[in-house]
Order: C-alpha cells, then structure tokens, then sequence
C-alpha cells in the first residue's frame, strides 16, 4: 500500500489499521481497546490486552519453523571474536537466565539494571526480563558511578547484571570498582549482582551478594513466558534531563511491539531471514528498538557490533561487517558517516569489500547534513534516509518507508510523518504556523503507539515536560519547518534557536552551510551573546587534515562568506574557529549545550555521557588562544 493510502488509513480509521497490525503478533489475550484515549492524555496502547515481547520475538519465530536460523551475530572488533546464535539457541540462554532469575525472587514488575558492554549477554539478560516480566533499565557500560547511583535510586532494582570490564581502542575499563562505588553512592540496597567475567579483564568477586554469569546460568531452569499486559512497563531508559536528573522514560509491552514490528518491513524493508545492522549501543534506545527487540520480532537476523566506525583498527570497519554478514540494511548516526568520511573521504578503503548486500543506510540520531547524506549515496550507490526520532518516541516519528515504495530523498529533510505521528509546527504561543515557517515541532496527542507512557515515578514531570507547554500535544523539544509536500526539517533543538537582532535563525541552517565547504569534516554552530544584536551564531569547525597538517590561514574568512551568500547578512555570522574535534555524547550527538555554555563564559561541567572529556579541555583552551 503506497505511503498516502497508509497514511489515509492511519489516520481515518487508526483503530483498524493498529488492530491488523497487532494481530500479526501472539497474544495471550486479545484488546479490549485499541486505544484507550479517556484515562490519560498520551493514551493507552491495546487496553486489556496480555503479550509476552519475548515470545514474540523469540518463541513466535521459532513455531514458524526458523529455530534454525541466526538470530543474532557479534562481532568484535575490540577481540576479534565472532558468534552466531540460531534463534533457537538464544532462546535456550535466554530461558535458563530468565529461570535463575525467577529462582532468585525475580519477577513480574520488578525492575533489573544492566550495566554491560556490547557482549550477547547484555541482549540475553534484557530479553531474560522481557520474558518473566521483569522491567529492565540499561546504563551504558562503564557510565560514571554518581549517574549510575542516581538510576538505582530511582527504578530500584533487585539484580545488577554487569561484567567485570568494557574494552575501548588502546584501554580497558573495569566496570566492578564503577559499580561499587555507584552502590557505595546510593541510598538504595542491591542484594544481587552478577558479573559475566571477560579474560581481558577479570574481577575479583566474593562480596556477599556477588555471582559469576556462567554459574548463576548455568544453574536455572528454563522457562516459559509470563504474559503481562499490553501497558505494563517493559523498560525504563534514563535520558538526561535538564535539570540534572535524569527522566526514566517507560515503554509498555503491547504498543511498542506493534510499533516495532511494524516498522520493520514498512519503513526499513526487512523480512524474515533478512541481516540487519544497527550500528548502536544497547544503552541508547537505538539498541532496544533496533539491535534488540524489533529484529527479533520481525525474525530477522540483528548483529551486535563492539568496536568505533573509525580507529577499530580503520575507516573500513563497517563494510567489513556490512561484506562479512551479507547486512542488507545498515542503520547508523551521521556522525559516524562523517567520520568515516573525514578519514577516507574517497571511500578507497571499501573497495575491497562486496558490498553487494547492502540495499539502504539510514541515518538518525541527530540531523543529517545534504552533504554528508550525498556523499554516503554517491560513494554507496545505495539510497541514503535520514529519519527522526527519539528516546521518548522509541521509533521514527517521521521517514521515508522503503518497505511501501521510497519516497523522493530531499536532502536535509528527515522524511514525512510515520502513522500515528500527527505533526505540526507552532509559535511561541502554541498557534500552528504556515508552511515553511520555522517553530517548535509538536504531536497532536494522543501518541502513536511505542511512544513513552510517563517517566517512571515522576508522571507530573512527564506532564510539565511534553504535554503542558503546547495544549493538547506533545512537545519533541526540536525546531523546524514542515514544507508544502509534508516533508519535515527538523533544524535544532528549541534551546539552539538563536534571536539575532529580531531574526529566529536555527543553528541547523548554518551548519549545512559551513559543512558544504570542501575542507570541513564536521561542524556545530551555537548562540554566542552579543550586546548589539542579542545573540549571534558561533562555529567550531573540524578541518579534513592529514596528521600533521596545519589548517589553511583563509578557512574561517571562506566560511564567514560562504553564509553570507547562502544566507544572507542577517545571520551575522563572523566568528569560528577550528578544532580537532567535536565534543560528544557516546551515541554521537554534539554536546551543544556545553559549546553554548563554553562560549559564553558560563561555568559548565563534564556531561555523563561524553565520549572524551579531554575534548571539552581542548575545545576550552583554543577558543580561550582565539579570544
């Protein structure tokens, strides 16, 4: 069915069209409603309903005769190691985990934190919850011990799933002293705590409470599913939040498996056997929606990817794995794209991969810059689609749906609105503006399913946050534009519009402009005070250097009138300087917060979720050499 005829549908007569969908799944009981709108104003997603998202994603498959089949495969390229689970191997670990959990007091409802790198056993110990009921909250491997404290606080769990070390290029870092000193922090006891030991990194166990993976496993018994219902909680994901304490998104069971399930033919193309790759960490809600669940729901292959896109040991890592698994769809961050393309702007280092599998890259994570998006399809020869989502929506709120025939790419734009995304774009005082128009980016509620339901412990929050600000929708916090054909621009976050002398720019339209020079690998452009205009635009700069090389004396001159030809002068851009690198998030979003606060002299601290911190300190220094 062609994307406007779905669209049609999804939007006349939701309650059929998210009716055949869900019924593609098992179910223990079927619906009393589709969506129950009257009890809250998000909504409630397949009311009455009971699933398991286990059995769906594992059992399920299995009864259609794919037990066989792979399920998952990891690759390392921090050891080397290589590892293919049939589905019904996976099951089989999956289950005995699932059974010692059970044996240790574990069940429905209660919460499990899981604190491990890019090993099976992060996947087998969320799916483990996901199949006696237990709510799972993933902290990304190696996060610092006063974050980590802060998750235990709040979700309260009664099992610790770690390992003793991850493994970054050049250094090994051990997850048990993190932990224990995230234990010492916080104020809520943890009885249990079991570490998978990794020979690069052993730990020294023997604490009361403390178990080693492989006996805790192996001492189970396997066992079956637990069905809960459609809109019990299936995970909490901890995003930062303003304030400094983090949101703890919850995600039911019933919505976000149709949503995924769905998602997976309609938008990115993947039937049942095919190899899908999202080149993401299972901490980011990438890595649940689409390394995890949605795959395995589809019966599908997923592969579990440790290693960087670059320096693991080179710019070809990714169409090594892309040659050597057959991937057919790879999903990745534009950062990583543009970091593969500032090191092997030509893509040479690809040429002696078959890449002949790949069909599509997709893109999200922050927006994608035309050039970057052109660049990638031309050295590829494979569609290239940015789409846009977020933790709190838990899958694309607008795309291009390979699976129901490509729409035409627009550079710059992330697609057009995915069913049950009702898009708009508002003033300052919530009043929809004309196309074209730039404004904050709002979803008519009630939310399409998969979205978040409250933030865990905290629903006035969830309220204040998305659904007061702007009556009657959900707030993304993104600005940007809707054009004529539907298509939607997402630009900046709102806190990245600047107010130059009257004129609301987005950040996001100088950053395609500095990017479209020849000599820049990548960039970001923050608001900088200014006593005349109010604000005005501020670039950091990464060159495409050799080692070794200086940057050209006229790069910065080339670029201040480069804008002022694309833009014009009102953006009243005059200032950057070149850096070796952006500081970001460990998913690879630039930290423009923290640029802002640099730039404008305001005291600022080392986020949480940094990649390097020594980037900040570099970043802080140049621009004080500048000055």
């Amino acid at each position: 069915m062609p994307y406007d005829d779905i669209i049609a549908a999804a939007t006349g007569d939701p309650d059929s069209f998210w009716s055949a969908a869900a019924g593609e799944l098992a179910w223990t009981r079927r619906w009393d409603h589709v969506l129950d709108a009257t009890g809250h104003p998000s909504g409630r997603w397949f009311a009455g309903g009971q699933i398991n998202t286990c059995y769906n994603a594992l059992d399920r498959p299995i009864d259609a005769g794919r037990g066989a089949s792979p399920a998952l495969i990891y690759n390392s390229a921090m050891t080397g190691a290589r590892e293919i689970y049939a589905y019904s191997a996976l099951r089989e670990r999956v289950a005995r985990l699932a059974g010692a959990r059970v044996a240790a007091g574990i069940g429905r409802g209660d919460r499990v934190v899981i604190y491990m790198p890019m090993v099976p056993e992060a996947v087998i110990g969320m799916l483990a919850c996901a199949r006696i009921g237990a709510v799972h909250s993933v902290v990304f491997g190696g996060f610092a011990p006063a974050e980590l404290a802060a998750r235990i606080d709040d979700a309260r769990p009664k099992i610790v799933l770690s390992a003793s070390c991850g493994l970054e290029p050049g250094r090994i870092v051990a997850y048990k002293p993190l932990l224990d000193r995230a234990l010492a922090l916080a104020k809520h006891p943890v009885p249990l705590r079991v570490f998978l030991q990794r020979e690069q990194g052993p730990a020294t166990l023997g604490q009361a409470g403390e178990l080693d993976w492989q006996s805790f496993e192996a001492g189970g018994e396997m066992v079956g599913c637990t069905p809960v219902a459609a809109t019990d909680p299936l995970y909490i994901l901890y995003t930062s939040g303003t304030t400094g304490r983090p949101k703890g998104v919850v995600r039911d069971n019933g919505g976000h498996a149709v949503a995924l399930h769905w998602s997976m033919q309609a938008l990115y193309g993947i039937d049942p056997g095919d190899v899908y790759w999202a080149a993401s960490d299972i901490g980011w809600v990438v890595g649940h929606s689409y390394i995890v669940y949605a795959p395995l729901l589809r019966g599908a292959t997923t592969v579990l990817y440790e290693g960087k896109p670059v320096g693991t040991p080179d710019a070809a890592a990714f169409w090594r794995v892309v040659a050597e698994h057959r991937v057919k769809v790879l999903f990745t961050a534009p950062t990583a794209m543009r970091a593969i393309k500032r090191e092997d702007p030509g893509l040479q280092l690809a040429a002696g991969f078959d890449l002949s599998s790949l069909q599509a890259l997709f893109l999200a994570g922050e927006r994608c810059d035309p050039d970057t998006l052109q660049w990638a399809g031309e050295a590829l020869k494979v569609p290239v689609i940015d789409h846009w989502w977020q933790t709190e929506t838990g899958w694309a709120l607008t795309g291009n749906p390979r699976g129901l025939g490509l729409l035409p790419v627009k550079p710059g734009s992330a697609g057009r609105p995915m069913p049950g995304w009702r898009l708009d774009v508002v003033d300052d005082s919530g009043q929809s503006m004309p196309r074209g128009d730039v404004g904050k980016i709002v979803c008519q509620l009630p939310l399409g399913p998969g979205a978040l339901t409250t933030l865990w412990n905290d629903e006035q929050r969830f309220r204040k946050d998305y659904l007061d600000p702007v009556p009657g929708c959900y707030l993304t916090g993104d600005a940007g534009t809707i054009d004529a054909d539907g298509d939607v621009f997402v630009m900046t976050r709102i806190d990245d519009v600047i107010n130059v002398a009257g004129h609301r720019l987005t950040t996001g339209s100088i950053e395609e402009v500095l990017a479209s020079h020849p000599a820049v690998a990548e960039c970001a452009v923050v608001g900088r005070r200014d006593e005349l205009k109010g604000e005005v635009p501020f670039g950091f700069v990464c060159l495409k250097l050799r080692p070794g090389e200086p940057a050209p004396d006229n790069v910065v001159d080339e670029l201040v009138q480069l804008v002022r030809e694309r833009i014009g002068p009102v953006a009243v851009f005059k200032a950057a300087i070149v850096v070796p690198r952006l500081p970001k998030t460990r998913s690879g979003k630039v930290l423009r917060r923290t640029l802002r606060q640099i730039v404008n002299g305001e005291a600022w601290e080392t986020p949480a979720t940094i990649d390097d911190p020594a980037v900040l300190d570099d970043i802080a220094r140049a621009l004080g050499a500048a000055v």
